[in-house]
């Protein structure tokens, strides 16, 4: 029985984000924990590229009803990832972060979060050890300065107004926090899924519910008055499907680059805060209630922006009494242009991991 959980670990971390081996064996009884045998051993026939159920049930010599069930029940069970797309459900071996433990939102339980907080640090290495990162900060666009040219990468809203499914969920970060008993008292159910496809959520739901564009905008609003971090998944200039709203008290990707040095968990947006220092009035807002990265100091009642440490973000912009902070662009040689797309991307992450992309 063991045998299959490490063939299955090994399967995970010849994805391009990683699931590395420990000493003590916990990612194995994180798996343990997820997957029976059977699901284990199914998980390990599928490929890194959507198949229909049918695709799958021919390769395998298998029904085609008993695979689909097979199939639906694991997607239910977060095990492996299941979308529609161009209008067929389609299933595939989902990663372990973003994935698997994500889908794990409406399942956590004491036992499965001390697990994963256990392996968080050894993953987060992997995680953050490499380029491209996973995630991408979105800038708010609201105080932007006003001859900047947003990229439609770093565009949120060109993004969810093109976008014809949502469906949002609890955040399974906050969810993990407030079982280890340090809760936070952000919203918890911010986490968007979104699709240029019509009905893609109508066949399968892991959780959450299914809203309307305006619902979706309302939840951005919430976020961003609470002071939350758009982060969409993944870090690329095409094909985002979610963004997570994230504050760094519990955010998994912003955790391990503070806490762990994995830098690479997720990228910085092209653009910094700058205080106007003419107009600051010195109240301390920006710094004492908004940066999540502690990127403001402030010294003789004058605030500034350490440009290391921002990620430009935008949060401190929108609750400025005095209106004092803009974003601009980062100087051209500081900026990072993403990969094309997932393929692209998953490329890139391999061959920095120096593993041979499998599919």
């Amino acid at each position: 029985m063991t045998d299959v959980y490490k063939q299955l670990a090994e399967r995970l971390d010849q994805l391009p984000q990683g699931y590395p081996a420990t000493d003590s064996g916990v990612e194995l009884k994180i798996l343990q924990k997820i997957f029976t045998s059977e699901d284990a051993e199914m998980a390990l026939k599928l490929k890194c590229l959507p198949e229909t159920a049918d695709a799958i049930a021919d390769r395998l010599g298998e029904p085609v009803e008993d695979t689909r069930t097979t199939l639906d029940k694991m997607a239910e069970k977060g095990q492996i990832e299941s979308s529609t797309h161009k209008g067929q459900q389609v299933y595939m071996l989902a990663p372990f972060v973003v994935g698997i433990y994500e889908y794990q939102v409406y399942r956590l339980d004491r036992e499965l979060v001390e697990l994963f907080e256990e392996y968080f640090p050894v993953l987060s290495k992997s995680l953050g050890g490499y380029e491209p990162a996973i995630a991408r900060t979105i800038p708010i666009n609201t105080n932007l300065k006003q001859d900047s040219q947003i990229q439609p990468y770093e565009n949120l809203t060109q993004m969810l107004e093109s976008a014809k499914s949502f469906n949002v969920i609890d955040c399974v970060c906050r969810k993990e926090r407030a079982i280890m008993g340090k809760p936070c008292d952000h919203s918890l159910e911010v986490c968007l899924n979104f699709s240029q496809e019509k009905g893609v959520y109508d066949y399968f739901l892991r959780g959450g519910r299914i809203i309307s564009k305006a619902e979706a905008f309302k939840v951005i609003a919430q976020a961003e008055a609470e002071g939350l971090i758009h982060n969409v998944f993944y870090n690329t200039k095409e094909g985002h499907g979610t963004v997570c709203n994230c504050c760094s008290c519990c955010c998994e990707v912003i955790r391990a680059a503070k806490e762990y040095g994995a830098i690479h968990t997720f990228a910085k947006s092209n653009y910094l805060a700058l205080i106007d220092s003419d107009e600051c009035t010195a109240c301390g807002v920006c710094a004492d209630e908004r940066c999540q990265m502690d990127a403001i100091s402030v010294e003789d009642d004058i605030y500034q922006v350490m440009n290391t440490l921002c990620i430009g973000c935008g949060v401190c912009t929108i609750s400025c009494p005095a209106d004092a902070i803009k974003l601009i662009p980062r100087p051209e040689a500081e900026q990072d242009i993403p990969p094309d797309d997932f393929v692209d991307w998953s490329i890139k992450r391999a061959e920095n991991r120096g593993i041979k992309l499998e599919v």
